[in-house]
């Protein structure tokens, strides 16, 4: 659900076979009328602002070495813009969409090439579909945009390294979309099993032996045993979800005593820490329109701010809210942020972001495609303004079902 779905490619080849020791995925947890399993014991939960055990992955972006600048995004951080005179540096002056994504690609697969077809490489191995599918590339490079914006982590959940890292620990990914997250994870955690469930089978055919793809609507009953997994995540399911306190106490349920969920997303209202978001801006009305249909589709896109009371309300301890600042366009002054906001700025100005809103503007508002046509060329202009230094804030949030 990260992205708009597209169906898989028929034309995936064979990747080599992983070892014959390589792990075995085991069952599902899918409850079938069985006894449940037993709760798992698991280790303390180490305090919450403890995230630095976390090992890093690697986003396949270069963002800059620990000796060049870099800045803080959390919420309560200002972010510094990079100087107007100085857009000249590693390729970010240009405007042509393209180039850039054919660099930032070829950091970010480290494809491979396999009888005429170009491969991705996720992690450690070499699973994946071919990178000829547009959307596929927009999807993933979604996904590298918020591993780069929480500095190369995949969450920041303080759950122990060494419970994921144990035989017959099991994390759920909802909304899964082209399942890159998922498969990342299994492949940091090998002995792991990773589940990615999704309304639509866009997921590949050739996947880490740890990680599985199961096609289900979070918003119904869940089909898997109690207590069964270590750790839940979800990220952007902002409309794919109407009533957030229900999924909350599924993962609840699900949860071993000890286990951790965390929820990410976005809240695409437009802040600056400069006051430089022009007067009459058409990013702000764009965004207000924005919210204006989702609630009135019933999926209000500032459900985030209420995770942590309804994680709180469901059981969950070691609740924590963090905000991040999400930059849209290239003018923070740190790389990797400048980074993120140029991936920011392709997926708004791509088409996607367009289409959405002139389907949701005459269809659910009743407004005319002229006026809305307007509102956007404006907002493209301002998103593309190296002078205007807006950002969106991106929520994570997540709590630890208790011992």
């Amino acid at each position: 659900m990260d992205q708009p779905r597209v169906d898989p490619s028929p034309e995936v080849e064979a990747r080599p076979h992983p070892p014959n020791d390589a792990p075995t995925p085991g069952s599902s947890g899918r409850d079938a009328g069985s006894s449940h399993d037993a709760p798992a014991s698991s280790d303390g939960a180490p305090k919450a602002e403890e995230h630095a055990h976390q090992g890093p992955v690697d986003s396949g972006v270069d963002a800059g070495s620990a000796s060049e600048y870099d800045q803080d995004n959390s919420g309560d951080h200002l972010l510094e813009a990079h100087s107007e005179d100085n857009f000249s540096d590693e390729g970010y002056d240009g405007s042509d969409a393209s180039s850039f994504l054919s660099s930032i690609l070829s950091e970010v697969r480290r494809g491979v090439e396999i009888a005429g077809r170009q491969y991705a490489s996720y992690g450690k191995h070499e699973y994946g579909m071919p990178m000829d599918e547009k959307e596929l590339d927009r999807q993933d490079l979604q996904h590298h945009k918020y591993t780069l914006l929480l500095n190369d982590r995949l969450h920041v959940t303080p759950i122990p390294e060494e419970r994921l890292q144990d035989a017959g620990s099991r994390v759920l990914d909802l909304g899964t979309g082209t399942g890159i997250w998922a498969m990342d994870l299994a492949d940091k955690y090998p002995n792991c099993e990773v589940i990615g469930v999704d309304i639509a089978p866009t997921q590949p055919t050739f996947v880490p032996p740890n990680c599985i793809f199961e096609i289900d609507d979070v918003e119904e009953d869940w089909p898997y045993r109690a207590a069964h997994f270590d750790f839940i995540h979800g990220r952007d399911l902002m409309t794919a979800v109407r009533d957030w306190p229900r999924l909350i106490s599924q993962a609840y349920t699900h949860l071993k005593p000890g286990g951790w969920l965390q929820l990410a997303s976005t809240i695409p209202g437009a802040l600056s820490d400069d006051n430089t978001i022009p007067p009459n801006s058409g990013y702000v009305e764009s965004g207000r329109l924005y919210f204006e249909m989702a609630e009135k589709m019933g999926a209000p896109l500032d459900a985030p701010r209420q995770w942590s009371s309804q994680m709180t309300a469901a059981g969950f301890t070691n609740v924590q809210d963090i905000v991040y600042k999400l930059p849209m366009g290239m003018w923070p002054r740190s790389k990797r942020l400048r980074t993120v906001g140029k991936l920011e700025q392709i997926m708004i100005l791509d088409g996607g972001f367009e289409a959405y809103m002139l389907r949701g503007y005459t269809q659910i508002l009743g407004g005319r495609v002229e006026d809305l046509q307007i509102v956007l060329a404006l907002a493209r202009r301002e998103i593309k303004d190296p002078g205007v230094h807006t950002y969106v804030q991106f929520h994570v949030t997540y709590g630890m079902k208790p011992e």
